[in-house]
């Protein structure tokens, strides 16, 4: 329960002492609340709620029922008039009064009828404060006659003559809505030309032949008694053209019959309205509609204006094509002029219509119920408004003013009444009743004079809860006579409020606008009249907002993935939170695909119906926050569809197509596939592209393709399914437009020539029957051209050719429509022979150790009989003496050297060795003759290391070396060279001591050495070239003679010596030392080896001899010869055993010193491999081994070619 809200608020002004509303009035008054607990006390008049409406139409099929209920206290008591005069009910069985109600029911579905019962009706509802009464109730039955019998004629007319078809239904009550329609309850068709008037008849601008029917029914539906009438059915015949010339043939002369023009085009006259202008009245409030029918041929087009304004834009409605203006809502401001005008080709014509809007009476200020104390004053106010101007009078409990029981305290002014100190009899019911010629208006509104104390309506210690930073109110609803004020206080000691940040409204309610967490605490309502003081505690708690600090994010998936949004919310913890999940502002779809979980939603499998907008809702019960992102769906195009194939053309068609859904991510391109189903069925091909915004592509073609043609879209995502082909077509043969490629002539043997081309392809053919004509001429040789027509093939051999003599060749292709342009001509060969002539005057020149250069003179052009491919050394090494060959094999080597040279060099012979060689020509067929073997011997080189070197019997002051000399000497030994230095405790290196050794010695014993001391030895062999690569050791002397020195690893693979006193010396310092060095040193030997064998078995001595490099290999410059491609042939010596598979070049193409110095394995990629014509190395050492005899009774072993080229880096 409250006092009327007012909308208007007051500020406290700061520094009053206390928070007062005054809530008093002058002319208004108290409206009492609809409080259960306040109405079961407070006396109050009878008051309208429920009546039937004015004008009340029954059906009397139904028992009739007239409601009529009011409310008051206490409870009112009904009566009824009918006709101006008292309705007993009690005299009449039928009727019946509802308990507790005014509501009559007339049961006449037993017995009676309705018409018995029509007439006015009014209720009065009464108790000791007064009496309300109702609106005069007229009631009617409802009426659906029947159409009254009548004889319909036919109609006939002819083409093109307006006609109109009467309806005129019974009058009805209500009236009824008309329709046309045929025997079969279909509707006939409405148009510009045939349409139904606002009357019920059916008008023809122009009648058609196709009018004629014999079935023309106007129905009546009577919606109140569901009941449907019909008139009889109308026959129209319209007579056609050609039969109203032998009607006019056989009844008028020949010059009447051709001036008769029974289709004669006409302009428009009006059907309705009548005339030039009309008038129009209708009510304020109901729907204006004004109507033109205008007859003509053509069919006239109706327009509407306003003559002296403009139509309502929001309330206009044109029906019945544009025939039916209407206007809504209709006000005196719509009266006025309003003109239709019907036109067609051959004139116009117009029609104005008049509009008065009239208005039953209507409210400016209805009379409101007044709730006074004793000694109050105020007004009740009925003021109507209507046209004509209504008449305003007064009733009083339902008796006109005029003759009701004289109020000192009231007084009449027009359409107010004014009261002045009231008293308690003073109570009624007034009625005012605004009547014109249109209708009239009754409202009732009572007096109610009361005086009661303060009565807060709020319920005590309600718990408000606010959000921080809003508006609190706090209710203090309130009701007593006079008027109570209200006070407000904060908490239970505290003074009545004082500060400006609160608004108190005029029902009471306590208002802050912004509350803060101080703001929390207990309020207290006072309220206070003359006649007493009521309060009310409330309590307010300040609760933190609920905010989403983490909102959901804008996503773009794939079709078919996942996508996840994320809602992190914060909230007041005293609060209950729920969090919910929108799409589009609707609920999530009921789908498994949709996971809800904490402050996550889940979509997989996303399909196109899941984008849209998803919202994420965090609620309280205070409060509510909500943050929305959006899912885009995409993926690849659709692809498109309506391939159309349109202007074709023998080499041209244009293809379009229409785009399929592009799922959200635009189409940049679409890509044109063809498909020829006569030569390649099954196989597409890349044809265009053409920009995504193009749906057509003029696309170029061949002769003799049966094309169809695909498309595919393309988006950012991929490309789009193919789309289903086109339909095929065809184009015309015609020649080929181009000719074999690859085209070539070379000789498979001596006497023949072999053409060879790549034959075109079927797309290529551009017809059917494809041949080739194949053309050749020998050069400076024939005069006139041979050809022969071959098949689809793509090679022919010409035989009976002469060896290796040059052939110009061409090949064209034809087929069933003719030949392809002129084709190139190319140079071909017939088949190559073996050389006739060996190379001559072959010469060696030793240029060092390990290198000799050969010259030879080139043989004759003719005598190659082919392509010169180059020429090739072969040469092995051989014994002394040797002049004659014998069973035994040798390995030969090959140097190929590409080209015209006529000379090169042997990279990695061996020093102090005898070799011989011969020199080959070589064309595409093979090798010719070899030149007479040429025979040559390498210098004296320096020597390897020696192959191994020990210390044996160590003594306290010697210690003897035993060693084998070099495994390859290179040259005559002349001496051994020894070095050897002591070594300290601290690793310091001693005087460097120089001893030379006689060459055929293989042991040497050192004497005058100190005890127990470490020694280093450096050891290598010399011959006349130099001195050879060291290998290096280290021993110890004894302590005592009678105790063996250990022999102790060397720092690169050797042992080392070591000696022991005849003391306990595993007890000494320095030799617990000593034994740790030696197990350090053996596991670094030991991680030296693993490491060298596994990058390919390089050893120490190999770093040793890289330090004594050969003084007699120097690098060559460019001019000093050619390396040729280096191939072995193995021998199998007497004495020696062939090359081992496993001598190769290490990955780190570093080799065992005692292999070679020198290799070709760095220079090469192949196993042919070659030097170029400046002469530097392109080759490599090739595998391939030949057998031949050895020269001469002695053979020596073929040295390695690995690491030959060593020398030379």
């Amino acid at each position: 329960m409250q006092l009327k809200i007012m909308p208007k608020k007051k500020r406290l002004p700061a520094g009053r002492v206390a928070l007062i509303l005054f809530l008093c009035q002058m002319i208004s008054a108290l409206e009492v609340p609809l409080d259960p607990k306040l109405l079961e006390d407070l006396v109050q008049p009878p008051t309208i709620t429920q009546q039937s409406p004015k004008d009340y139409i029954i059906d009397p099929r139904e028992n009739i029922v007239i409601q009529c209920e009011a409310k008051g206290k206490p409870p009112p008591s009904f009566s009824w008039t009918r006709n101006g005069t008292h309705f007993d009910i009690d005299k009449d069985p039928l009727v019946t009064m509802q308990p507790g109600s005014g509501t009559l029911t007339i049961n006449i579905m037993s017995e009676g009828k309705a018409e018995t019962y029509e007439g006015v009706y009014q209720c009065t509802a009464r108790n000791e404060r007064g009496a309300a009464i109702s609106n005069n109730i007229v009631v009617r039955p409802s009426r659906s006659p029947l159409w009254t019998k009548e004889k319909l004629e036919p109609i006939t007319l002819r083409n093109g003559q307006s006609l109109v078809l009467p309806c005129r239904p019974p009058l009805g009550l209500p009236p009824p809505i008309i329709f046309w329609m045929d025997n079969s309850f279909q509707r006939l068709p409405q148009s510009e030309r045939v349409s139904q008037g606002l009357n019920g008849d059916l008008y023809f601008s122009n009648v058609l032949p196709e009018d004629t029917r014999e079935d023309y029914i106007c129905y009546a539906r009577f919606n109140h008694t569901q009941t449907i009438q019909q008139k009889q059915p109308i026959s129209v015949k319209v007579i056609s053209v050609d039969e109203l010339n032998d009607t006019i043939a056989a009844n008028l002369s020949d010059t009447e019959f051709y001036s008769a023009k029974p289709n004669r085009e006409r302009p428009p006259t009006f059907l309705t309205p009548e005339g030039n202008t009309s008038n129009k009245e209708e009510l304020r409030g109901n729907v204006l509609s004004l109507e033109c029918i205008a007859e003509g041929l053509p069919t006239p087009v109706i327009y509407w204006i306003k003559e002296d304004g403009t139509l309502p834009t929001n309330r206009t409605f044109y029906r019945n094509f544009k025939k039916t203006l209407q206007i809504i809502q209709v006000s005196e401001a719509d009266s006025g002029n309003y003109q239709c005008i019907a036109k067609n080709a051959l004139g116009a014509i117009h029609h104005t219509i008049s509009v008065t809007v009239k208005a039953a009476p209507y409210w400016i200020l209805a009379p409101q119920n007044l709730v006074l104390s004793p000694g109050e004053d105020g007004s009740l106010i009925c003021r109507a408004n209507g046209n004509p101007k209504p008449r305003i009078s007064w009733l009083s409990n339902g008796v006109p003013i005029e003759i009701a029981p004289d109020d000192p305290s009231r007084k009449i002014d027009g359409d107010t009444i004014i009261f002045s100190n009231v008293q308690e009899r003073s109570s009624a019911v007034y009625q005012c009743n605004a009547s014109n010629e249109y209708g009239y208006l009754l409202a009732n509104a009572f007096v109610n004079v009361l005086a009661e104390p303060p009565r807060i309506l709020t319920s005590a210690n309600t718990l408000y809860q606010v959000i921080a930073n809003r508006p609190a109110l706090l209710d203090c609803a309130f009701f007593g006579s006079p008027l109570p004020t209200i006070e407000w206080f904060k908490g239970a000691k505290g003074s009545a409020l004082r500060d400006d940040i609160y608004v108190l409204h005029e029902n009471g309610t306590l208002e802050i606008p912004v509350a803060q967490k101080d703001s929390t605490g207990t309020y207290t309502c006072v309220a206070r009249n003359k006649l007493g003081m009521a309060k009310n505690e409330v309590h307010l708690e300040i609760k933190d907002p609920t905010r989403i600090i983490k909102q959901p994010e804008y996503a773009v998936v794939q079709r078919g993935s996942t996508v996840s949004f994320e809602c992190k919310v914060k909230h007041d913890h005293t609060l209950t939170l729920t969090i919910t999940w929108l799409k589009d502002n609707g609920e999530l779809p009921s789908d498994g695909r949709f996971t809800v979980d904490k402050d996550h939603l889940e979509v997989a499998d996303v399909r196109d119906s899941d984008g849209g907008a998803y919202t994420c809702v965090a609620n309280t019960t205070l409060d509510m926050v909500s943050a929305s992102a959006v899912l885009s769906v995409v993926d690849v195009p659709n692809p498109p569809f309506d391939l159309e194939l349109t202007d074709q053309l023998d080499k041209s068609v244009q293809l379009s197509w229409t785009p399929g859904d592009d799922n959200n991510s635009p189409i940049t391109k679409f890509i044109i596939e063809y498909e020829d189903a006569m030569h390649e069925a099954g196989l597409w091909h890349h044809q265009t592209e053409v920009p995504g915004t193009q749906t057509t592509a003029q696309l170029k073609l061949s002769p003799y393709v049966n094309y169809s043609f695909r498309v595919m879209a393309v988006n950012s995502l991929g490309r789009s399914l193919p789309s289903e082909p086109s339909e095929q077509y065809l184009t015309k043969a015609a020649e080929p437009d181009t000719n074999p490629t690859a085209v070539e002539g070379l000789g498979s043997e001596p006497d023949n020539l072999v053409i060879t081309w790549k034959p075109l392809n079927g797309f290529e053919s551009n017809g059917p029957g494809l041949q080739y004509k194949v053309s050749w001429l020998q050069k400076d040789g024939d005069d006139e051209w041979a050809s022969v027509v071959v098949a689809n093939v793509s090679k022919y051999i010409v035989s009976g050719t002469p060896t290796f003599v040059p052939y110009l060749i061409k090949v064209q292709a034809l087929n069933d429509v003719g030949f392809a342009p002129e084709p190139a001509v190319v140079m071909g060969h017939s088949g190559e022979d073996l050389p006739m002539v060996a190379p001559g005057n072959v010469r060696v020149n030793v240029v060092n150790s390990t290198l000799a250069e050969v010259h030879w003179d080139p043989v004759p052009l003719k005598s190659i009989r082919g392509h010169l491919q180059g020429y090739r050394i072969y040469y092995w090494k051989a014994q002394e003496g040797s002049l004659k060959r014998n069973r035994r094999h040798i390995e030969k080597k090959i140097l190929t050297f590409q080209g015209s040279k006529t000379h090169g060099m042997l990279p990695g012979l061996e020093p102090f060795s005898h070799y011989a060689l011969n020199v080959r020509v070589v064309n595409g067929k093979g090798e010719g003759p070899a030149s007479p073997d040429r025979v040559f011997n390498t210098p004296e080189g320096v020597p390897s290391a020696p192959s191994s070197l020990k210390i044996v019997n160590p003594t306290l002051d010697s210690l003897t070396l035993e060693w084998d000399p070099p495994s390859r000497p290179n040259g005559i030994l002349t001496e051994y060279t020894l070095k050897y230095q002591p070594i300290n405790s601290t690793h310091e290196l001693g005087p460097l001591v120089d001893l030379k050794i006689p060459a055929n010695k293989t042991r040497w014993t050192l004497k005058n050495l100190n005890f127990s001391t470490r020694y280093k030895f450096y050891f290598y062999a010399q011959t006349a070239a130099g001195s050879g690569s060291q290998i290096t050791e280290e021993a110890v002397t004894t302590v005592d003679e009678g105790k063996l020195a250990g022999i102790l690893p060397p720092d690169v693979g050797a042992g080392k010596a070591m000696a022991s006193r005849q003391v306990d010396i595993a007890t000494q310092g320095w030799f617990i030392g000593l034994m740790c060095a030696v197990a350090l040193l053996i596991l670094i030997l030991l991680i030296v080896c693993f490491i060298r064998r596994n990058k390919g078995g390089k050893y120490p001595v190999k770093e040793k001899e890289d330090a004594h490099a050969d003084p007699e290999i120097q690098p060559m410059k460019e001019d000093d010869g050619t390396f040729g491609e280096y191939r072995s042939l193995e021998s199998d010596a007497e004495d020696h055993k062939p090359l081992k598979k496993g001598s190769r070049t290490p990955s780190d193409r570093t080799v065992k010193k005692e292999d070679s110095d020198d290799s070709l394995v760095d220079y090469g990629e192949g196993v042919n491999g070659q030097f170029n014509e400046d002469g530097s190395f392109i080759g490599q050492y090739s595998g391939k081994k030949e057998k031949e005899p050895a020269e001469g009774n002695e053979s020596s072993e073929a040295p390695s070619p690995v690491n030959a080229m060593n020398s030379f880096v």
